[in-house]
């Protein structure tokens, strides 16, 4: 069984170790070291009450089978609606439709919140990534041809894009996650 929670500051070693070989293996995410403990749980911390960070767990042993996050899209004040979001899964996870659910835990979460754009970047070629995407409602937005180099090869980044909420005129200021966690979507 599987229980969907708000992260929490003991959660950044697993949360770090599911990471790791994305970054040291792969090309889903364009960092070149894998962040330590201290960095990830960092990294948490200054999402603050703003940006949610879920965790998918085992029931029978409470191991985190992933986690997903929304952060800021792009530094200018004016796309403070608009998140970027990312989802990680463990190997043993990997298709058993906790990446569906963790992920529309967080797309629900951010939806009561007020924010109006979900966008995630997707390193392409990834099949999976694309369609567990548009299963939630993203469309593609773009793509932006060989931006990274990693594992000696150069990656385009796909965007995705998924409508949250009607934006308002004027927006109101997106809440804070405390007590919005929508963890049965």
């Amino acid at each position: 069984m599987l229980v969907l929670r708000a992260a929490r500051p003991d959660d950044a070693g697993e949360i770090a170790a599911i990471y790791a070989p994305h970054v040291t293996e792969g090309v889903a995410s364009f960092e070149l070291d894998a962040p330590d403990v201290a960095t990830m749980a960092a990294r948490m911390a200054a999402a603050g009450d703003v940006y949610p960070w879920l965790v998918a767990t085992d029931v029978s042993d409470g191991a985190v089978l992933g986690y997903a996050y929304a952060g800021r899209f792009r530094e200018r004040e004016a796309y403070r609606w608009t998140v970027e979001t990312t989802v990680y899964l463990a190997d043993r996870a990997q298709r058993r439709g906790i990446g569906r659910h963790l992920y529309g835990a967080l797309l629900a979460t951010l939806t009561r919140q007020g924010f109006t754009q979900a966008i995630g970047a997707i390193a392409l070629p990834n099949p999976a990534s694309v369609a567990l995407h548009e299963t939630l409602g993203f469309v593609h937005a773009g793509t932006l041809a060989a931006v990274g180099y990693k594992l000696g090869q150069w990656a385009d980044v796909g965007y995705w894009q998924r409508a949250l909420t009607t934006p308002a005129l004027p927006p109101a200021e997106p809440l804070p996650v405390a007590g919005l966690l929508a963890l049965d979507p």
